[in-house]
């Protein structure tokens, strides 16, 4: 076998630029982390998707169920997994900016395109969600003030307010969303305790083992593919990871404690809106669903004008959403052309706002034809199927770093996912069963994104990224050329110590290397110089490469 020059090994032992830079100031603790994770998660999946989720089910009008409750719990124990696996990236990269960085700096850049084209999809797709939720509760304002309202035209308008918003980079309403969704939880809390002491409560219409649908376990499966998407906010918190006060500690914890919440959230909700509210109440003549469920619970339980101030809080909540997903989803494409995958102009800020406004551009005009062409049913459908391809990746990242980590010492998280590999393949394993479940809407969107990105790469990224050699290309390479991995290994360590490119090493740079290599054996600096003496033959106080695999050879003889 050949040996390696250090242009070849680039991306091995050492990059500089994975090294995670900290520059951020630390200031969100783990209440911040809870708070954030839930603000981007309860608005479309408390106000939008239950009546849906119950058509979805196999409901009728006049063969109502109301098992949703079900398909919530499934889901969020399908994601635990993602979460989980999402938590050991972001203490690996405090820094980075989420599931797009990770997943390019695991796979590559042709890899890292694709997903990134559908990063930017799923978030487009959850923001356009929201606007359509927006519309869904817009005519009670039309009746509450005695004015006619254009709904699509209102959306368009809102749309074209948040994208504006978005560039002159008012950020504050971010501020604004929190105490929003607060105040809009404790009121359907309120809610659902008046229901509890003053309806006639009916439980089968939850627990009755008519309410799961006519395919019983099968349609809670199908039906819990399709709420994903209410999830799709339980890692967003890793994207401001360089802001997370002991992210070794807040960033797991965080993560799973909003995954608990919110589950616990949508179970209790659903069952208590089905159970005081006949299911076919959510469900208008024609099966179709009541894109406005919350109104129709909240009038039956407490009157109309709680009824109202519920749907003030949804459009309020649901604008929120819209707002701050539009910032979010503006950045992949931005990320992209930092890196080289896309034209640089969409890396170009605003000389005077200092925002992506070409990209902002770009997503508002993608989300005006969504919530102007696409019903809301499957607006939802494509946003989950997006989310589950990329928490599917995001379960084979931590796989493939742990496996190549001693090539690619730059990834040291502080946190580690318990039970390795096993809750990463099986995460894997079932989003791949969900997404089957989907139907061909949510597999040709996703190959769809696969095709676009795959173009893109092909026709622009290629010619411009740096060759680099990928945790995901070492993770074959230890499969079907061991050997040659390892020697690669050795000869990256070599080259990584060798800082003035003398095309040797001294005792110090030795040291080094061998402390970069992660050597099952413990060996101190005592031991590390009698090796060093060992291989250097010819007496000149300096290893070359070939001595330096020799005492490597040495190393290994005495360990066996």
């Amino acid at each position: 076998m050949k040996g390696f020059s250090a242009k070849e090994l680039v991306g091995l032992i050492v990059n500089p630029l994975e090294r995670v830079v900290e520059t951020l100031e630390r200031k969100l603790g783990l209440f911040s982390v809870v708070i954030i994770s839930l603000a981007s998660m309860l608005g479309t999946g408390l106000f939008v998707i239950p009546a849906l989720a119950m058509v979805e089910m196999g409901g009728s009008g006049s063969n109502p169920v109301g098992g949703i409750w079900l398909a919530f719990l499934l889901a969020g124990i399908v994601i635990l997994p993602a979460a989980i696996s999402k938590s050991e990236l972001a203490t690996a990269m405090p820094s980075s900016g989420g599931a797009y960085v990770y997943i390019e700096k695991s796979f590559g850049p042709q890899i890292g395109t694709v997903l990134g084209v559908g990063l930017w999809a799923t978030t487009m797709f959850k923001s356009a969600f929201a606007l359509l939720g927006f519309k869904a509760y817009l005519w009670v304002l039309d009746e509450m003030f005695g004015i006619k309202i254009n709904i699509e035209v209102a959306a368009l308008i809102l749309l074209v307010l948040i994208v504006i918003i978005n560039i002159l980079g008012v950020k504050q309403i971010k501020k604004v969303q929190t105490p929003i969704v607060l105040v809009s939880v404790i009121f359907l809390a309120l809610i659902c305790i008046k229901a509890l002491f003053t309806m006639p409560m009916n439980w089968g219409n939850a627990f009755s083992r008519d309410a799961f649908g006519p395919s019983g376990i099968v349609s809670v499966a199908e039906t819990s593919a399709f709420v994903f998407v209410a999830y799709a906010g339980v890692t967003k918190i890793a994207a401001i990871g360089g802001e997370i006060k002991r992210p070794e500690r807040n960033i797991p914890v965080g993560l799973l404690l909003s995954l608990g919440i919110s589950s616990l959230i949508y179970v209790i909700f659903s069952i208590i809106m089905v159970s005081a509210v006949d299911p076919s109440e959510y469900i208008t003549e024609g099966n179709i669903a009541r894109e406005d469920p919350v109104y129709v619970f909240v009038d039956s339980v407490a009157g109309q004008t709680f009824a109202q101030i519920s749907a003030f809080l949804a459009i309020t909540m649901l604008t929120g959403m819209a707002l701050a997903g539009v910032m979010a989803t503006s950045r992949f494409p931005f990320a992209m052309a930092r890196d080289n995958l896309l034209p640089k102009s969409i890396e170009n800020v605003h000389p005077k706002y200092n925002t992506p406004h070409l990209s902002i551009i770009f997503t508002g005009l993608a989300m005006g034809f969504c919530i102007s062409f696409l019903p809301v049913k499957d607006i939802a459908k494509l946003a989950s199927g997006f989310k589950i391809m990329i928490f599917i990746m995001i379960n084979c990242c931590v796989i493939v770093l742990r496996t190549s980590s001693k090539s690619h010492s730059w990834y040291k998280p502080d946190w580690k996912s318990p039970f390795f590999p096993v809750i990463q393949i099986l995460g894997i394993v079932v989003s791949i069963w969900l997404i089957y479940l989907m139907g061909s809407k949510a597999l040709i969107g996703a190959l769809a994104t696969i095709l676009i990105g795959l173009i893109i790469y092909h026709s622009y990224g290629k010619k411009n990224v740096e060759y680099e050699i990928t945790p995901w290309e070492t993770f074959r390479l230890m499969f079907t050329n061991p050997d040659e991995a390892e020697k690669r290994r050795l000869y990256a360590a070599f080259h990584a110590a060798d800082s003035n490119s003398k095309g040797h090493l001294n005792l110090q740079e030795f040291t080094s290397a061998m402390n970069s290599l992660q050597l099952e054996v413990s060996l101190n600096d005592k031991i590390l110089r009698r090796y060093f003496h060992s291989a250097d033959i010819n007496g000149d106080g300096v290893l070359d490469v070939d001595e330096f695999l020799i005492s490597i050879q040495e190393i290994d003889k005495e360990e066996e």
